[in-house]
């Protein structure tokens, strides 16, 4: 369905864009009611304020809070009178929050107040960093927030302290599609000691699973086209598919994914515990320094070559498994005794090279795709509290793509480089010598084979890692928006 963004009916009111009197005020909340009640029956319910606040960029859990919040007599949707209330509270709830803001009470607050707020609940952001904040709120251009701009900024967004606020300016998700992850998320050191890191680290990783597992068929099909020559591996997906499904049945589509999703938990714990550690490392003796975007490239490169240098021999594996015929090991463990057996240990880290060095332009592509679409719909919706959910996991399938394009000649010579003894009569040859061979024999087109089902998983596994993302951090009390936080609080009152 369509979504339309409702026309805010204060936004000519005045100069500022916000009414003056009270009386004015609910007159025109009023006539966003009627707006937003499509069948005119009264009442709004979740799918109508969903419609009607589309334009806002305000999450799933963020409008189930409006609701729940206004619900005084639990029929799960909002009459006048309870949407009108929950407003007038909501409104009081800012104002205090504003005073608490606004240090020299002179009613507006400025950069500086916001970068001394952010630094009272652990979040260190420059002066620039806070004047972006501020730009992002600022309507009438005096680079200060009035008691007005603050309202309407957050007046359908459910925050009730600094936290709140903070998690609003700072909203990101953290999606795995199966590729090299980039930069981690920043972490308050509330958040570290609470537990809610590795409530969401653990939300990633599920997500990540049933993705992976999801889009398997395309990613096994993606390694045997990087490894086999098209005279050998021809035609489009659909007969790619067919093919795996002639040699081996419908479950020959997942033959390498149980080690694909095995190396998730340790590859993410050891990634964030290097990131954490290699950022302590770069701010020195100011530990309290807030990193800039090249720094948090680092660390990231960094933590991700920690990672990958742990974990590579089950990536060995999972190619081999991948690659396996029918029959031709019974498990992971006899893949892994035969290997040792008949190659010695240094086939665990055949391709190693290439993986690194695809780290880094991967990495860097994709955080800076990511945050220049980012950043660009924010400049061009000014006084929206979040991109929403659908911009910004557009961002990260669009930076993703732009990643693996710039990527996939390593990724494509590392695969080629694992499976090396897995083909039949293949010689043992070094990277340099086998992009001259891959050029040579099948063009620069060559080094891109398998990227067309690389590219088809990229939106249904965004798609389906997004959705078992948001689900398992409600389920794991992550989202302080979320229902079952929100049921925790309303048991008292039943």
């Amino acid at each position: 369905m369509r979504a339309f963004w409702i026309r805010i009916p204060w936004a000519h009111c005045q100069p500022n864009g916000s009414p003056g009197s009270d009386e004015e005020r609910e007159k025109l909340w009023a006539e966003l009611f009627d707006e937003m009640d499509l069948n005119k029956d009264g009442h709004i319910d979740i799918s109508e304020l969903r419609t009607g606040l589309a334009g806002r960029g305000l999450s799933k859990s963020s409008l189930e809070k409006i609701v729940t919040a206004g619900d005084t007599n639990q029929d799960g949707v909002l009459d006048f009178e309870e949407f009108m209330q929950y407003l007038r509270n909501h409104e009081k709830q800012l104002k205090l929050m504003f005073r608490s803001l606004d240090k020299n009470n002179d009613g507006h607050i400025d950069a500086t107040e916001i970068q001394q707020s952010l630094q009272t609940i652990g979040v260190t952001v420059s002066l620039r960093e806070a004047k972006k904040i501020l730009k992002s709120m600022d309507k009438d251009g005096t680079m200060t927030i009035d008691w007005n701009e603050w309202r309407d900024y957050f007046l359908f967004n459910s925050v009730s302290n600094m936290e709140d606020v903070a998690r609003c300016w700072k909203r990101s998700v953290m999606l795995d599609i199966g590729e090299q992850l980039t930069v981690p998320d920043e972490f308050t050191e509330e958040e570290r000691q609470s537990g809610y890191v590795w409530r969401q680290l653990m939300s990633g990783a599920v997500a990540g699973c049933v993705a992976r597992s999801v889009t398997a068929p395309l990613d096994r099909l993606k390694v045997f086209r990087q490894v086999h020559s098209s005279s050998f591996f021809s035609g489009n997906v659909l007969r790619g598919l067919q093919y795996m499904l002639k040699e081996g049945g419908l479950v020959s589509l997942w033959r390498g994914n149980g080690m694909n999703v095995l190396k998730i938990a340790p590859e993410t714990a050891i990634k964030f515990s290097a990131y954490e550690k290699i950022k302590s490392m770069i701010r020195g003796h100011n530990q309290t320094g807030k990193l800039r975007i090249y720094e948090r490239f680092l660390a990231g490169s960094l933590a991700g070559a920690t990672a990958q240098t742990a974990i590579y021999p089950m990536e060995v594996l999972k190619t081999r498994l991948t690659l396996r015929k029918t029959g031709q090991y019974s498990g992971v463990a006899d893949c892994a005794k035969q290997m040792l057996q008949k190659e010695g240990v240094s086939a665990f880290y055949k391709g190693y090279v290439p993986n690194l060095l695809a780290i880094v332009p991967y990495a860097g592509i994709d955080l800076a795709v990511y945050e220049t679409l980012k950043f660009a719909w924010l400049n061009k919706n000014s006084g929206v509290v979040d991109p929403g959910v659908m911009v910004l996991v557009g961002c990260g399938a669009v930076s993703g793509t732009c990643g693996q394009l710039a990527s996939y000649p390593l990724a494509l010579i590392r695969t080629r480089m694992q499976a090396q003894t897995s083909i039949k009569g293949a010689p043992k040859v070094s990277m340099l010598t086998l992009l001259q061979n891959i050029v040579a024999k099948e063009g620069v087109t060559g080094l891109y084979r398998g990227i067309s089902p690389n590219l088809l998983k990229v939106i249904p596994a965004v798609t389906v890692s997004y959705v078992v993302y948001e689900y398992t951090r409600i389920l794991l009390g992550v989202d302080i928006e979320g229902r079952r936080r929100e049921k925790i609080k309303q048991e008292p009152s039943k």
